[in-house]
């Protein structure tokens, strides 16, 4: 199936993905699709950094002691259902009425901590949502391979607040006299140098949208600490490229 014919589904689907409510054949066969196809890939990708972000900016916070005390007694409560789910399955003697009062506020119990893990699944969900809404958005979307074909760099274009986001996804470290460049690419014209990254797993740059519009594809070389001006074009090795996708959503 050509997700890329269908962009709503394949934001639903890597979404989906990134948050982990994909499952079983349905999540496999997204996986397969996206190691095929490169807008697949780098959509996944994308909510992938999206989701990894949010947690990155959400400052720590300690557990209140009552939420050990609930997980507590719902695996309390969980191994006390197995224990009443295997005595049924053998035959037992008449239960005193006080047994099957203490099973009666058992399965109440139970209950009420369903009803609680619902509330707080709906709570989180709010928040999701909330958090979505102010994320930043993304026009253009490249996934930097290598020689060997296997994803190195995610590059995505904020036209709201004029960045390039690069985010590493590969295991490449230039060394301390080094310095990775990021080129653009454009149709008959020579490489236009976007900026020098450092040493960070993310990193912003700025640009605008006339910077990568037209553009269809990227690179990044490796270049002296600090890179070389734009004129001169790459003079190192070209170690990630890839195409530069307009996205339609």
């Amino acid at each position: 199936m050509n997700l890329s014919a269908h962009p709503r589904l394949l934001e639903l689907l890597a979404a989906s993905h990134a948050l982990g409510t994909l499952r079983g054949g349905a999540r496999r066969r997204f996986e397969s699709i996206a190691r095929e196809q490169a807008p697949v890939r780098a959509a996944a990708l994308v909510w992938q950094g999206r989701l990894a972000s949010m947690t990155e900016m959400q400052p720590t916070v300690v557990p209140d002691a009552a939420v050990w005390v609930r997980i507590r007694n719902l695996i309390e409560a969980e191994q006390q259902q197995q224990a009443l789910s295997r005595q049924r399955e053998t035959p037992a003697p008449q239960r005193a009425e006080g047994g099957w009062l203490r099973s009666l506020a058992l399965w109440r119990g139970a209950a009420a901590a369903g009803a609680l893990a619902t509330v707080a699944a709906v709570v989180v969900g709010v928040n999701l949502s909330e958090q979505l809404r102010h994320a930043p958005a993304v026009q253009y979307v490249a996934v930097l391979s290598d020689d060997k074909a296997a994803a190195s760099m995610l590059v995505t274009f904020d036209p709201k607040n004029r960045q390039l986001v690069l985010q590493r996804v590969g295991s490449y470290q230039e060394g301390s006299d080094k310095s990775l460049q990021l080129w653009a690419l454009p149709p008959g014209g020579a490489p236009r140098s976007l900026g020098v990254l450092t040493h960070e797993q993310a990193l912003k740059l700025k640009a605008t949208e006339a910077d990568v519009r037209a553009v269809p594809a990227l690179a990044v070389s490796l270049e002296p600490r600090g890179g070389v001006p734009s004129e001169r074009g790459p003079t190192g090795p070209v170690l990630f490229k890839g195409p530069l996708i307009e996205k339609t959503l």
